[in-house]
């Protein structure tokens, strides 16, 4: 069942693809797994080719990092407190939700004790709802010339967590903003800041995501169904 989910949803890429006139390799699904057992990790690395997969909280994603039967990549895509980046640095491929410089700091002290470079993301809250996590976008350039004096740290692009919305065509706005923004960097050429990176698009609105150029969607609930929040 997951493995026909997973068809789906790399289908749908690649028609969003087709229509946006992108290559579907640009695209990197990410199979969000938070709150869902290990066993169902199991079963699409077992069916599919999907190796990347997401975890918003710290010790679930350290526990199914420690214990899964292959090496995956883990997304890291839930707000990351300052206490608990020593867990997940040598771990995560991508840190999906930096917003500040305070946690860019605390990263790259935890990466130069591991003698590893963290690959970061900057969240931003491009729709500026108050009960999300993020940057606005005016905030993002400042915080990027601070972090990019930071020799473990690598920014790879955007991040953003578009309102849940009925029509998906109502997020189509805040992914081109994201888009933009992405590219208005990128022309300033700065060093130690890459932006190749746009992580945008969720279950509801992955394909309009993907036609505003996202090149990392976060699918969960379209691949594993619903979740079970009342997991301790």
């Amino acid at each position: 069942m997951l493995k026909d989910n997973i068809a789906v949803v790399r289908k749908n890429i690649e028609l969003a693809c087709e229509r946006a006139g992108r290559n579907p390799e640009e695209v990197t699904l990410i199979a969000v797994s938070k709150t869902k057992p290990l066993s169902d990790i199991e079963e699409v690395i077992a069916t599919t080719d999907t190796r990347d997969f997401g975890e918003n909280k710290v010790q679930e994603m350290v526990d199914k990092y420690e214990k899964v039967s292959t090496p995956v990549n883990w997304h890291l895509i839930g707000h990351l407190q300052t206490n608990k980046v020593k867990y997940i640095v040598d771990k995560a491929c991508l840190i999906h939700s930096v917003d500040s410089f305070n946690l860019a700091k605390t990263i790259e002290k935890e990466a130069v004790k591991r003698n590893v470079t963290a690959n970061i993301l900057i969240e931003v809250n491009v729709a500026e709802e108050e009960t999300k996590f993020g940057v606005r976008c005016e905030e993002v350039l400042p915080l990027i010339e601070q972090i990019k004096d930071l020799p473990h740290v690598k920014v790879k692009g955007l991040m953003t967590i578009a309102p849940f919305v009925e029509n998906p065509e109502d997020n189509r706005v805040y992914f081109r903003t994201l888009r933009d923004l992405s590219l208005d960097i990128a022309s300033k050429n700065i060093d130690n800041i890459d932006m190749s990176v746009l992580s945008m698009g969720m279950t509801n609105d992955y394909v309009v995501a993907v036609e505003e150029g996202a090149t990392l969607v976060r699918v969960g609930t379209g691949i594993f169904g619903a979740r079970n929040y009342n997991l301790s």
